[in-house]
């Protein structure tokens, strides 16, 4: 398994197993320009590439799917931000 493979599975892990609380990421979200303040849930976006500034205290996980469908592609820690050629949409816990 490589590197990032690894990295998104654990990341995935983390995202959801964060003990069951019900609330939102504190913080904003922004998704290809549009802020999302105290996120929780899947995010879609018709913008390519896709970009994600995390600016919460959860790990955002991007997919390549609408709708948060399929194997996330890459993890973006609290505080990262990244762009993705082939994103769709991006979850957070």
């Amino acid at each position: 398994m490589g590197i990032v493979a690894a990295a998104v599975i654990g990341a995935l892990g983390l995202a959801l197993s964060s003990a069951g609380t019900a609330a939102a990421a504190q913080g904003t979200l922004i998704v290809s320009g549009t802020p999302h303040n105290n996120p929780s849930g899947c995010y879609n976006t018709d913008h390519y590439p896709l970009s994600v500034d995390n600016r919460t205290d959860e790990v955002a996980l991007v997919f390549s799917g609408p709708d948060c469908q399929g194997a996330p592609i890459a993890p973006v820690p609290p505080g990262e931000s990244g762009i993705f050629e082939f994103g769709q949409s991006v979850y957070i816990p």
